[in-house]
């Protein structure tokens, strides 16, 4: 549970920076008085009731894919459980591969919005600071992301105990303030939310684009589940984050109830004039540790959308020796950190970012419910009405989220969606080149009965063991054909090797390796990975047994023979000629399987090869 606050709850634990603050203050600003106030108290009690501690916490991380959640994980959960159903599983693919290009938008906004509200507090603190917020905080982010490559392992045992002094913080100043007008808590009753509601009628229901901040992070306790299991999870936000949340957005509102020109930042100045320095430093480092947990998040879902063949192979490098999820990927990070280093510069302050938050985030919780409402039927086996039901009290919710975040999208709200659509397109387009690609070679191969028939005594036999690398269906290998044609020998064991991702995280050492022999020296292996296993093909090799793999492994005799395939755009109905052009170009821009695969350097050779796709 302890542990778990550091990772999970930073990014809805930072929300009381800036979230009742543009409720009032943001793009549709509502009047200070006591019926409004009231009225979005009551709404976002409600709101963290209904979607953060009903839906993810006790529904949600029922879902879970052998322990793991997340889009991508659900996606392939429901994909599994939709195979009698084969109309359903394209629709299902296109909402999770949507959900996880809404999430690199939410992943790139986190970071800028959280680390700039907290530096925002300088200009409480004295308005001569003012023009030393962005510059500060730039450099914190730049740093943020230079840290990434020597991994959180050493300071992860301090993201927890920042983060739980974080919330004690929050419940303190919130019973300070609610102390001294506690009238407020009246707003717990509902009908102050549906006066509120009612009687606004459009601007009320456009304030729903600003009280959806309180439940931004909401999607992190369902995706880091398999990193530290529900009832960690659980307890931590019932026991802490909940009441620290609830205790300081109350003790916001009494304060805003008591003096209206609080509004400027309620956060920080519900501290005594002494604490507000400290409280600026304490939010940045909450902020911080909220950003590392969100590009971690990033990291862990490209692991996971290249096990499963969304993305081209990137470089993947392990950061502990211990923790297998902490990992680094150099592409993604450096990328992210342009992207929010543009982010702060380009709008300025943490409102104008508030204008663009919210979009990604509503859009990725529409889709889960989705996804999840095909897990209550196809998985739970709950009946149609129980299923209906319990969909359109949740969907009515991320509905009139989203629909209240839709009005943000010339505000900077395109953001988010623009970068969703350019990582849909990037998914789905590598994903049909690559079954293409599988269905060219399927045609074009050789079977192994042909190739077995067509090998004479005279070729020549070397010894050592060579490993080609293929696909299930591809039967024999261009590499292996290559090298035949133009070195005229074989070795004396040829082994096809096929990598098999399965739909699940983890596969267990046991059921790693399957093998088959053909005869003749000729043989293929199986290596059996889940979506978030690291795919080391030698220790794979090394740890299985002789009976697994049907030969002895010695590994300086073995010889590991790779395709370097040069994709060549044919303008065919397949799939349009602008988006085969963007295939070639992921492709000669991916990562070298010998590097992916962590093969041993001196024992692979590569023989190139042009596909027309």
């Amino acid at each position: 549970m302890f542990a778990a606050l550091g990772v999970v709850f930073g990014d809805i634990g930072t929300s009381p920076l800036y979230a009742i603050k543009e409720t009032f203050a943001g793009s549709h600003p509502l009047p200070l008085d006591r019926p409004h106030l009231f009225g979005i108290l009551s709404l976002v009690f409600w709101s963290i009731m209904f979607v953060v501690s009903i839906k993810y916490v006790i529904v949600l991380m029922r879902a879970d894919n052998r322990g793991e959640g997340g889009s991508l994980a659900l996606l392939a959960l429901v994909t599994r459980a939709a195979t009698a159903r084969p109309w359903l599983v394209p629709v299902i693919g296109t909402l999770g591969i949507f959900a996880a290009g809404l999430f690199y938008g939410d992943t790139m906004l986190t970071p800028a919005i959280s680390v700039l509200s907290a530096v925002e507090g300088l200009k409480v603190v004295g308005p001569w600071l003012e023009p030393w917020v962005l510059p500060l905080t730039a450099v914190i982010l730049v740093l943020l992301f230079m840290i990434q490559r020597q991994g959180t392992a050493m300071v992860g045992a301090v993201f927890g105990a920042v983060i739980l002094v974080w919330f004690a913080v929050l419940a303190m100043l919130g019973i300070k303030n609610i102390g001294l007008n506690s009238q407020v808590l009246w707003a717990l009753s509902p009908h102050h939310a549906a006066m509120f509601l009612w009687n606004d009628g459009l601007t009320g229901f456009l304030a729903l684009g600003s009280v959806v901040l309180v439940v931004t992070g909401a999607e992190a306790l369902y995706a880091d589940m398999g990193h530290f299991g529900r009832l960690p999870i659980r307890l931590a936000w019932y026991l802490i984050v909940l009441p620290g949340l609830m205790l300081n957005y109350f003790g916001q509102g009494a304060l805003l109830l008591a003096d209206p020109k609080a509004i400027e930042n309620p956060f920080f100045l519900m501290s005594p004039e002494w604490a507000i320095l400290p409280m600026v430093i304490l939010a940045t480092l909450a902020t911080v540790i909220a950003s590392q947990a969100t590009i971690s998040g990033a990291f862990s879902i490209t692991q996971q959308a290249i096990q499963l063949g969304y993305i081209p192979r990137m470089a993947i490098l392990h950061t502990s020796a211990k923790e297998i999820g902490q990992i680094y990927l150099p592409f993604v990070n450096w990328l992210l950190m342009i992207c929010v280093l543009a982010l702060v510069l380009g709008f300025q302050s943490s409102s104008n970012l508030a204008a663009a938050y919210g979009v990604a985030v509503t859009g990725t919780m529409t889709i889960t419910t989705l996804l999840v409402g095909a897990v209550m039927l196809l998985l739970w086996n709950w009946s149609w009405r129980k299923t209906v039901l319990v969909l359109a009290v949740f969907l009515l919710l991320d509905l009139a989220f989203f629909g209240a975040t839709v009005t943000k999208i010339e505000h900077g709200g395109w953001f988010p969606l623009a970068v969703g659509f350019v990582i849909f397109v990037l998914l789905t387009t590598w994903k049909h080149g690559r079954n293409l690609l599988l269905a060219r070679r399927t045609r074009a191969a050789l079977s192994i009965e042909e190739f077995k028939k067509s090998l004479s005594d005279r070729i020549a036999r070397v010894p050592g063991t060579a490993i080609f690398f293929t696909r299930a269906a591809e039967g024999v290998p261009a590499a292996l054909l290559h090298n035949l044609k133009h070195n005229k020998v074989l070795h004396e064991r040829v082994v096809l090797l096929t990598l098999k991702i399965e739909e699940v995280p983890f596969v267990p050492p046991e059921r790693r390796v399957t093998h088959e022999d053909f005869g003749g020296n000729l043989g293929q292996v199986t290596l059996h990975f889940g979506f978030m296993d690291t795919p080391d093909i030698p220790k794979a090799i090394a740890n299985a047994t002789e009976a697994q793999l049907g030969f002895f492994y010695d590994v300086f005799s073995t010889t590991y023979f790779l395709s370097r395939e040069t994709v060549i755009p044919v303008d065919t109905p397949d799939m349009v000629i602008w988006r085969k052009y963007l295939f070639a170009w992921m492709t000669r821009n991916a990562s070298g399987a010998a590097e992916f695969f962590q093969l041993p350097r001196n024992r692979v050779v590569e023989l190139g090869a042009q596909v027309e796709v």
